[in-house]
């Protein structure tokens, strides 16, 4: 190669004139007469040792200089992935064709990291998609609140719950649940986590939704960023209506076991007070006399009611379940009932096509009677709109049907105490019907509760399990 070549060249030619210049010197000292052959026979074994150790030295210089060339040129042969028929003995063109094949390996190189950069882009598009995807699919609610307390996600649920469209602040939503606003500002400013906590929280049609709530903190320090915070939510309006049924359910069966002996022991002493009664009126007495029998006699009798009723209430007979018709025991219910609705002129209304249920046509006859009574006796006489009304609807595999009247409605310290045994709010009356009925109607796996309308009046919802 035409770097060796030149190297070993101009070693060569440094050596030659070194040892001509040499020999020049000898052959001046081995012809100068003063000379002797001793000394001649010195100068020639210098000569030659000099000519030996500068051959030896010339060839050992050469391949010191040579070593850094000659191991770029074996790597840069490692690498070539040229074959060797198509090498060349030209140095430059050589190291030009090994330029050329690293050139072509990084170009291949960076097609490959394109096309792994568009694989993980297209990878983390896809998994954007799902995450909101999955998001939006969550059935309970779910907002992130930024620093400010700024909603920046949110699913649908979350919307529904908390009435809003499409922008959220808390100084919104203080006014439908401050305690839940409360809690979040408490996570933003403090990181504190809040697990299923409850909240209650207005809705449109003014009732109150209880929600359960669990809210924890977005740590977003590694940003540089303050505080961020995450909520979920869900509604459970509906399990806690369940729960307080199951409650009320449980202390009315211990009320019931509790006083049954004490009712059954009250009836004896009423029926030996009715017979004495009886007797008295026999006896030959004065007006007055017989004024006084009559009316204990007729207080002996409504406490004997009263008592029969309650003993209904704590050990009712057993339930015979079978196949009935809504439509058919309403409309004996509407029947049996005409007399009193014609008495105080109040019109009554029941939906057609009424489904059928699995339950106890008695006991569910008796619990109709009961609403329906309770519904035409609490529009006063005074009310312009007299009517009671009967709806049907379906939900989910539940029937629901709704007594509907026009009268004042329920006093709200009253909405929790109306289906007590002996809780009354009537002049002439024991408290037993409400609660007989509501226990009815949960030996049918449903449920019976009362609110007051948003017109005036007051509504009775059974729900009962369609067959």
């Amino acid at each position: 190669m035409r770097f060796v070549s030149r190297t070993r060249l101009w070693i060569g030619f440094s050596s030659g004139a070194f040892l001509f210049a040499l020999l020049l010197g000898v052959v001046f000292l081995f012809y100068e007469s003063a000379t002797t052959p001793a000394q001649k026979t010195v100068l020639l074994s210098l000569l030659l040792i000099t000519l030996i150790f500068t051959l030896l030295g010339e060839m050992l210089l050469l391949r010191w200089m040579l070593r850094p060339y000659n191991q770029l040129v074996g790597e840069a042969q490692r690498v070539s992935s040229l074959s060797s028929s198509n090498k060349t003995n030209d140095e430059a063109e050589f190291v030009l064709q090994t330029f050329q094949s690293v050139v072509a390996k990084l170009k291949a190189q960076t097609s490959e990291l394109e096309r792994l950069n568009a694989k993980e882009s297209e990878r983390a598009a896809t998994a954007e998609m799902l995450s909101e995807r999955i998001i939006a699919s969550i059935p309970s609610g779910l907002v992130a609140f930024d620093s400010q307390g700024r909603a920046k996600m949110f699913n649908i649920p979350a919307k529904d719950l908390l009435m809003f469209e499409n922008t959220l602040a808390l100084k919104d939503l203080k006014a439908i649940a401050p305690e839940l606003v409360e809690m979040i500002e408490r996570c933003l400013k403090t990181g504190e986590v809040f697990r299923r906590a409850e909240v209650v929280a207005d809705s449109e049609d003014k009732k109150q939704k209880q929600l359960g709530v669990t809210i924890a903190p977005i740590d977003s320090t590694v940003n540089g960023n303050e505080r961020e915070a995450l909520c979920m939510m869900t509604d459970l309006t509906e399990i806690t209506e369940l729960r307080e049924q199951l409650a009320l359910k449980k202390n009315l069966e211990s009320l019931g076991e509790m006083s049954a002996g004490l009712a059954h022991e009250f009836k004896n002493a009423l029926a030996t007070l009715h017979g004495y009664a009886q007797l008295m009126q026999t006896i030959s007495q004065d007006e007055r006399g017989k004024t006084a029998s009559a009316a204990m006699l007729e207080e002996v009798r409504n406490l004997t009611n009263m008592v029969t009723s309650f003993l209904e209430f704590a050990r009712p007979k057993s339930f015979e379940f079978s196949v009935v018709s809504l439509d058919e025991i309403l409309r004996s219910c509407a029947e049996e009932l005409k007399p009193v609705f014609e008495e105080r002129q109040v019109a009554l209304l029941i939906d057609e096509e009424l489904p059928s249920v699995r339950g106890d046509e008695r006991m569910l006859r008796q619990a109709f009677l009961n609403l329906m009574r309770n519904a035409v006796e609490a529009i006063d006489d005074d009310k312009d709109i007299r009517a009671v009304s009967v709806m049907c609807a379906n939900e989910k595999n539940f029937v629901v049907i709704e007594f509907r009247d026009t009268g004042d409605g329920i006093a709200e310290k009253n909405l929790t105490k109306i289906f007590l045994p002996f809780f009354t709010t009537k002049s002439k009356g024991h408290g037993i019907g409400l609660a007989l009925t509501h226990r009815v109607i949960t030996e049918h796996k449903g449920t019976l509760t009362a609110e007051n309308a948003k017109g005036g009046g007051a509504v009775f919802t059974v729900r009962l399990p369609l067959t």
